[in-house]
């Protein structure tokens, strides 16, 4: 046991002092806050390239209401001009693209849209929605001449609802909280993917140190004063600390910015912020209106967070990350010292992972139905209840579901880190010799 701490401490100190280590501890929430707010900040942005859509418009139906939207022109042509610029698309330089409506389109509601360039996606769903707003128009007027009722349009646009729905969950005491089936939806699906990142991760991490360690033959001189499952023991533990303490900084920065955030959204600083804005308010002319709305939009959020389980999802993110971390790292381990090169390991990673990647898979549907077949069995399945169990706990799981995911996870890891063990012992020494099931079977019913 001793050794396998003197193993563990070296593992863990070695890879801690590394500026690497550091680094990516430090970088890693940038980048992920980057990837939330950059997309979003990115797709807010208007589109500022002038564009102008030459039209010719046999149906006539569109004359004169195709308007400027943002950039986009639209600039009607006849049929003359319009076989000039169909020959000469390329080489004209006053068009974008050039608009073909047909004089069925009614029937067969499909235009033409031609252009030298790839067309946006978003270019082409502006036009599709512009069309399809003003022919729907038109047949409601025709249908609205055709009943003979006055002022029947301005009634049917009376009887347009739109109805927002807002979620409350009720707990065992009879409390209502807010809660909001998107932020259930954002937090399942980013904490299964942070495990799938870790595991996989920190497990590719054991299996390279000790593919590393077998072709370099340092394996030979330290096997010779430590068991192998001592020597492996402590490979993975000590990267698990190495997991855990990245994990526990990240959890201390998430945790101080979520409370900096919610006390600077708390009613005490609102009105403070609020006496700022009237004392500046004559100089810095009329507040916009949305201001007040997009802080209690961001308020309600972080309240609906908070309403979240959180001391449970830390937990269940603890012990899946440990318990997926040592099953996958277990058998990545086993195929470290299994194989001789790169090559073979990849071979050998892929049916080991796939799980993983299944679980992935499996996240959105998960997400959609947290309660169905799919979600019940992929979060009791060991192999994929690290992710998929994760994945369910923001929206609220029953303890004995719950109870029999961990249980059958900590039976199956007990059961795969004795088989990577047996596999490790002889596999660690054993050189040029191409590892198949049949080798593998051998080696696991080796004794002593």
């Amino acid at each position: 046991m001793n050794k396998t701490l003197i193993i563990l401490k070296r593992e863990y100190l070695t890879r801690v002092a590394k500026k690497s280590f550091i680094v990516t501890t430090l970088i890693v929430p940038i980048l992920m806050v980057g990837l939330m707010v950059v997309p979003a900040w990115l797709a807010s942005r208007d589109d500022k390239q002038e564009r102008t859509i030459a039209v010719y418009d046999e149906s006539t139906l569109f004359m004169g209401q195709l308007e400027q939207e943002g950039y986009t022109k639209y600039h009607f042509v006849d049929q003359g001009t319009y076989g000039s610029l169909r020959e000469n698309l390329t080489a004209n330089n006053e068009f974008y693209a050039l608009l073909y409506i047909p004089a069925n389109i009614y029937t067969n509601s499909q235009a033409q849209l031609s252009s030298p360039k790839q067309v946006p996606l978003e270019l082409a769903e502006e036009i599709e929605r512009k069309l399809s707003q003003i022919i729907e128009s038109d047949k409601r007027q025709k249908v609205i001449a055709s009943a003979g009722v006055p002022d029947l349009e301005s009634q049917l646009e009376g009887t347009r609802t739109k109805v927002s729905v807002n979620t409350v969950k009720v707990t065992e005491t009879g409390e209502e909280r807010k809660s909001s089936s998107m932020v259930a939806f954002i937090t399942s699906y980013a904490m299964g993917f942070i495990i799938y990142f870790f595991v996989f991760m920190y497990g590719s991490m054991v299996m390279r140190s000790v593919m590393e360690e077998k072709k370099n033959r340092i394996v030979e001189v330290i096997i010779s004063s430590v068991k192998p499952f001592q020597l492996m023991a402590g490979k993975i533990l000590g990267t698990a600390l190495v997991g855990l303490t990245q994990v526990a900084i990240w959890i201390i920065l998430i945790v101080v910015g979520l409370t900096i955030t919610q006390s600077m959204l708390s009613p005490e600083s609102a009105q403070e912020m609020g006496k700022n804005i009237m004392d500046s308010q004559a100089q810095m002319g009329p507040m916009q209106p949305d201001m007040s709305e997009a802080q209690n939009q961001i308020a309600e959020v972080i309240e609906m967070i908070g309403n979240l389980n959180i001391p449970l999802i830390i937990f269940g993110f603890i012990f899946y990350f440990l318990g997926g971390y040592l099953l996958y790292s277990s058998l990545m381990g086993a195929v470290g010292a299994a194989v001789d090169n790169d090559e073979d390991s990849q071979q050998l990673v892929l049916p080991v992972t796939f799980p993983l990647i299944l679980s992935i898979i499996l996240l959105f549907s998960i997400s959609r139905n947290p309660e169905g077949s799919v979600a019940f069995w992929a979060s009791i399945i060991p192999f994929t209840s690290p992710i998929c169990m994760l994945a369910r706990i923001p929206y609220g799981v029953p303890a004995w579901e719950l109870l029999l995911s961990m249980s059958l996870l900590v039976i199956t890891l007990i059961g795969v880190i004795w088989v990577a063990a047996k596999i490790y012992r002889t596999g660690i020494l054993m050189y040029g010799k191409k590892v198949n099931l049949k080798e593998l079977y051998k080696w696991l019913t080796y004794k002593g």
